[in-house]
């Protein structure tokens, strides 16, 4: 009867021992110096660490939630439409298969796992005791014992506390790379529509070139040009099959590049819904730094940054106050058939390790993560210039060449290519008709190119490159 009374006891020291402890606030480790200052520039919101019945059930929200990426598993099946595939199409496809959004989306997880783990209360311990074996040819004093370590200050909550600042910041890293695949699909998609673009341009070279050639070769035989007329036509021509032939180069390696981007397997080459000589709409600086400053991601993540740094330096002043150790035993005596009970709790005496290093280091943290965000914040200014810059010369450019400088010399050429077909115009004009006019058409198409480029940069915060190692 006294063993059972012995096991009941242990058991009720097992199941109380999981309560929690006593817990303690700490007040905050004062700093000193240049640290203090910059330390008190951000207003950081106040953690609260108050913890739910069932910490282990609630996470920190997600910032990323309503994004429309929830097939991020399987890449659905897209058709293209009457006119060809869509822009959004494409989109949906590399939501769905491009390896750095999953790759992104199993670090929240991770992190998602460890703001569960760190938050968990240490086991208690418990075992078999047994003391004073043989004395006096008795069993001597046996039992069992339960123990549990009660952390003090709040420290599992500030541990969450900061895990759940790391998760922001993944998050907004996820927020990231789903721009920058957004970003990289709109510019290999614009990039196949000027691929495709040139292979009609050129083989509307190596047509004229080629009824250049038949003409030149009745005004030969008319004797109304030289051999030299005639051959210089047939070097156009030459060169106009080789312009057709890089063109046709360049509209695979642009679907390839396409692929790559959406994640799947190669893409067949297909036409595309959309127009890229339609010029996008005109930006204005002062709004895009504006735009940029309050919806980058980059500057979420930084400042994301700094409430992890702060809380990891209110978690480590509170590292030196100490956590509590307690053990209980009941024992049964067996030389004296009393039942003994024996109760043990310490604490670690912080006289050397006060935890000064761990503040001083967490203190620069902060300092380090309040400059970073000044960092990001210049860096962009500086990255929306030169983006800008190269968009507004491009777009002055396309604009002038699409309203101005090709139809004067679609005109100049349809006229001098039916002079010299009726033989009222040299063929040094025609030769210098068709130079200008493919030139024309090229500088057209390089201009449009890089105003796609600039603009889908800038409407992507500038962001781009997802299947960059990070």
């Amino acid at each position: 009867m006294t063993q059972y009374r012995i096991y009941g006891a242990v058991v009720l020291l097992l199941a109380t021992g999981c309560a929690s402890g006593p817990q303690h606030i700490a007040t905050q480790t004062e700093t000193s110096g240049a640290e203090s200052v910059v330390l008190n520039k951000p207003t950081i919101t106040k953690v609260d660490y108050e913890e739910a019945m069932t910490p282990e059930l609630i996470q920190p929200p997600t910032v990323s939630e309503g994004l429309a990426l929830e097939a991020s598993t399987n890449a659905p099946e897209h058709l293209p439409s009457a006119s060809g595939l869509t822009l959004t199409a494409l989109e949906q496809m590399a939501f769905g298969s491009n390896p750095a959004i999953a790759q992104s989306e199993a670090r929240v997880r991770a992190l998602r796992g460890k703001w569960v783990q760190v938050g968990l209360r240490p086991n208690p311990t418990a075992g078999y005791s047994a003391s004073e074996i043989g004395n006096d040819d008795k069993a001597g004093q046996q039992g069992g014992f339960a123990g549990q370590t009660f952390i003090t200050a709040h420290k599992l909550q500030r541990n969450r506390a900061v895990v759940a600042a790391e998760i922001t910041r993944a998050e907004q890293e996820l927020v990231q790379v789903q721009r920058r695949v957004q970003t990289d699909v709109k510019r290999s998609y614009y990039e196949a529509l000027l691929a495709q673009r040139r292979v009609d341009l050129a083989d509307q070279l190596v047509r004229v070139t080629s009824e250049a050639v038949t003409a030149s070769k009745s005004l030969l035989e008319a004797e109304e040009i030289p051999l030299a007329g005639l051959l210089q036509t047939e070097v156009q021509q030459q060169n106009a099959i080789v312009l057709s032939r890089t063109a046709a180069n360049g509209l695979s390696q642009a679907w390839r590049q396409l692929s790559a981007v959406v994640g799947g397997s190669d893409l067949p080459i297909q036409p595309l819904d959309g127009d890229v000589t339609l010029l996008p709409e005109t930006l204005d600086w002062q709004q895009q730094l504006v735009r940029i400053s309050n919806e980058s991601p980059e500057m979420a993540a930084a400042m994301a940054d700094v409430e992890r740094a702060r809380r990891a330096l209110d978690r480590a002043s509170v590292e030196a106050i100490p956590d509590i150790s307690t053990q209980v035993s009941v024992q049964y005596d067996a030389s004296t058939t009393d039942t003994i009970t024996g109760v043990q709790v310490g604490i670690p005496l912080p006289i050397w390790n006060r935890n000064q290093g761990g503040i001083r280091q967490a203190q620069a943290e902060v300092t380090e993560a309040v400059r970073n965000v000044d960092r990001v914040e210049l860096n962009l200014n500086q990255r929306l210039a030169n983006a800008f810059r190269e968009y507004s010369d491009a777009q002055v450019t396309a604009t002038s060449y699409a309203e101005e400088l090709l139809p004067r010399s679609q005109k100049t050429f349809d006229l001098v290519q039916r002079g010299f077909q009726q033989g009222e115009v040299g063929y040094l004009d025609l030769l210098v008709a068709q130079q200008t006019y493919s030139q024309t058409n090229l500088i057209y198409l390089d201009a449009l190119g890089n105003l796609w480029r600039s603009y889908v940069r800038i409407e992507g915060l500038l962001l781009e490159g997802s299947l960059d190692a990070r």
